[in-house]
């Protein structure tokens, strides 16, 4: 049986972690989530970011690291909640841009992240579910995680144009992107047999027209 390895990306609130656990159960492959470590910089990095952003987002990205060759060393299939690509490509990148990492340290960041994914077996199929920043909103309002109730539109929207950004310039591996805004895979079974569908569909190497 071939093994496969798919990653689901996407902002906070677009439903990453929903879709990976109900394919896990439709599919029986192993689902792998975000790795719940506390990070010791935390603390530290929101008294001062700019001082602390290099040691958290080094601290992450080896925790993603470790994460990503346990999922590679798996006997069987697995589906991953959020890459370690998304970590430099989106977080850290947001943090930079907003002046809150030096270019001497982002510079380094960078580099550390590049030599480790040249060696880093990518997924078979990254699968991005895209939605609007107010459809966003709305699902975060709707789970009411303490955590997440000051996060802002305007960071939303900034970390939606990074996502965009990225995909449209990643080649490690295929990726499909779905418009997730009307869907709701959770309460319609309808639309999970459509998302699973057309991600076997994309890994046996079809064009899914529908969603690209």
């Amino acid at each position: 049986m071939t093994k496969h390895f798919i990653a689901i990306a996407g902002n906070i609130g677009v439903g990453k972690s929903s879709l990976v656990g109900l394919l896990a159960d439709r599919l029986q492959w192993t689902p792998f989530y975000e790795a719940v470590d506390e990070n010791p910089y935390l603390s530290d990095f929101y008294h001062d970011m700019r001082s602390w952003s290099f040691h958290s987002q080094v601290f992450f990205l080896s925790k993603r690291l470790r994460h990503h060759r346990a999922l590679l060393d798996h006997p069987g299939s697995v589906i991953q909640d959020r890459s370690i690509y998304e970590d430099a490509e989106i977080f850290a990148k947001n943090l930079y841009r907003q002046g809150n990492m030096s270019d001497r340290d982002y510079g380094t960041y960078r580099e550390l992240y590049e030599v480790l994914t040249l060696y880093l077996p990518p997924p078979d199929l990254v699968v991005y579910l895209r939605a609007a920043t107010d459809t966003l909103i709305k699902r975060i309002t709707l789970r009411g995680r303490e955590y997440e109730r000051d996060i802002s539109a305007d960071y939303l929207a900034r970390l939606n144009a990074l996502y965009d950004e990225w995909i449209e310039n990643f080649r490690l591996c295929p990726i499909l992107t779905i418009p997730a805004d009307q869907l709701d895979y959770v309460h319609e079974n309808g639309h999970l047999d459509i998302v699973t569908s057309i991600i076997l569909w994309r890994l046996e190497g079809k064009e899914v027209v529908m969603f690209d």
